[in-house]
């Protein structure tokens, strides 16, 4: 999972965060706060990984995931995608859509009416959320790897909405 935020963040974020920070993100680093979120579970967290066969990556592995759970910040929705990451040669092939699919069926088994993604304003991927029914709620200014940014929350109200968007997904061939 940590290889594939570090190249994720490196190919969206290049030009957009200092080179500086993107460099010296660390796999280790990563790979520790996801096993420390995923043994603690706190407000239903969850993750899904998306894993491609040895005829598309030599050895198989992890091509993308996505975590969430309840929300953390009470008012924007109920439910949270906090990450979703593919690599960049699994964009475009249904590989996003089936992991928020599976993250909608997982926020609405935990009682979430709506769920909500931030996003930074100059992600080229951000159209991803609107695809999908999103709404933007809400816009918040922030300082991060020491520069100003804007992000975004895109909401799903109600999360059927999401549920919906992701239903009919077809597996590549």
């Amino acid at each position: 999972m940590a290889r594939v935020h570090l190249a994720a963040w490196r190919s969206t974020y290049a030009g957009i965060l200092p080179e500086a920070y993107l460099t010296t993100l660390s796999a280790e680093r990563e790979s520790l706060d996801y096993e420390r979120a995923i043994l603690q579970r706190r407000g239903g967290h969850a993750g899904f990984v998306a894993i491609a066969d040895g005829q598309e990556i030599p050895g198989g592995g992890v091509v993308g995931f996505i975590t969430g759970g309840l929300s953390r910040r009470p008012g924007i929705a109920e439910g949270e995608v906090e990450t979703l990451y593919l690599l960049d040669d699994f964009r475009d092939r249904g590989v996003g859509r089936r992991l928020m699919r599976a993250m909608a069926s997982h926020l609405a088994s935990l009682g979430a009416e709506s769920a909500f993604a931030w996003v930074l304003e100059d992600n080229p991927s951000r159209w991803f959320y609107a695809r999908l029914g999103a709404k933007l709620v809400a816009r918040e200014a922030l300082t991060f790897a020491g520069q100003r940014t804007t992000q975004l929350a895109y909401a799903w109200e109600p999360i059927h909405t999401l549920l919906t968007a992701t239903a009919t997904t077809r597996l590549p061939r």
